[in-house]
């Protein structure tokens, strides 16, 4: 339903310390010039979450048949797929896939209307706002890796399955591409 809230300042540091603080300290998305938060939540945000928290169940119920889908589809891809340990229930908030070729495949999906987002492109030992707070993080490879390769696929409760089949036609569609 949106954000909301308001600070009144005359001074610009001041001004923008709060801009930053206000959302993880990103200067630009995804990277932390200093320590922040995600301070964004109104009344109204609540109370709607409110109304929503009745239907959390089938609505992670919803996610995880549509992620069994995405898993049925992509398998044998080459993508890395989200695994779930027995045991464990996944609700996929996001359906992150692992791919070597990941931003020409994004832009392969983008060209077929097609949303896949990259959820955060830069790890956190090397965000400005924590490269020097984790002591022996100078370089963490997989991290780095897991930073290039990974994509959130599109997935929501009200998502039809049909849309689900046309994102993996699509990958099919890629990988053909890229084999020839």
């Amino acid at each position: 339903m949106g954000d909301g809230g308001i600070i009144v300042t005359a001074d610009p540091v001041l001004a923008e310390r709060a801009r930053l603080l206000r959302e993880y300290g990103w200067a630009e998305r995804y990277v932390s010039r200093l320590p922040g938060l995600n301070s964004r939540l109104d009344e109204l945000q609540a109370a709607i979450l409110r109304v929503k928290l009745g239907h959390l169940d089938a609505d992670n119920a919803r996610r995880a048949r549509l992620a069994a889908l995405y898993g049925e589809g992509l398998s044998g891809t080459g993508l890395g797929l989200p695994r779930c340990r027995p045991g464990v229930t996944h609700v996929y908030h996001l359906y992150v896939v692992r791919a070597n070729r990941r931003d020409a495949l994004q832009g392969f999906l983008a060209s077929r209307q097609i949303g896949a987002l990259i959820h955060y492109p830069v790890p956190v030992h090397m965000q400005p706002a924590y490269r020097d707070r984790l002591r022996g993080a100078d370089r963490l490879p997989e991290s780095e890796r897991a930073a290039r390769e990974v994509l959130s696929l599109p997935i929501y409760p009200e998502m039809f399955e049909d849309d689900v089949q046309a994102v993996v036609k699509a990958v099919h569609a890629f990988q053909e591409q890229s084999r020839d």
